[in-house]
């Protein structure tokens, strides 16, 4: 059944989640550069959101949650404009990258994990969508 209607209009976050809350913090925060943006509650947060331009990004505590921790394995793609240079950069930081950057044709694509195990990636497109 399709109807006319549109009922979702946008992505509000994605959420991540974490077995430690102040180390993804740091890294997310130190070693990618994004943006801290808010914090579910002050003295024993429950979530961080950051921002990258285009969704928002909420860290999750699981355990204050009470949600089993499962990390991401399907990574998020962070658009970069050179994947090279921004994956020598996180290296320097110390990020280990799990795979050589693939080129698929369209773009370079660098796959890492946070320190929780969730899959990230860098992502550039240098050729236009079909």
């Amino acid at each position: 059944m399709t109807t006319s209607t549109q009922i979702v209009t946008g992505v509000d976050f994605i959420s991540i989640p974490t077995t430690d809350l102040e180390r993804s913090r740091a890294f997310y925060a130190d070693v990618l550069g994004l943006e801290e943006s808010k914090h579910w509650g002050r003295e024993n947060p429950a979530g961080i959101e950051f921002e990258n331009g285009t969704v928002t990004l909420a860290l999750m505590n699981n355990e204050r949650l009470g949600i089993p921790f499962v990390a991401n394995k399907v990574p998020i793609a962070f658009q970069v404009a050179d994947t090279h240079a921004a994956r020598a950069e996180l290296e320097s930081r110390g990020v280990t990258f799990a795979a050589d950057t693939i080129d698929s044709g369209v773009c370079h694509m660098a796959p890492f994990e946070d320190p929780d195990g969730n899959s990230l990636m860098l992502h550039h497109r240098y050729a236009p969508p079909a």
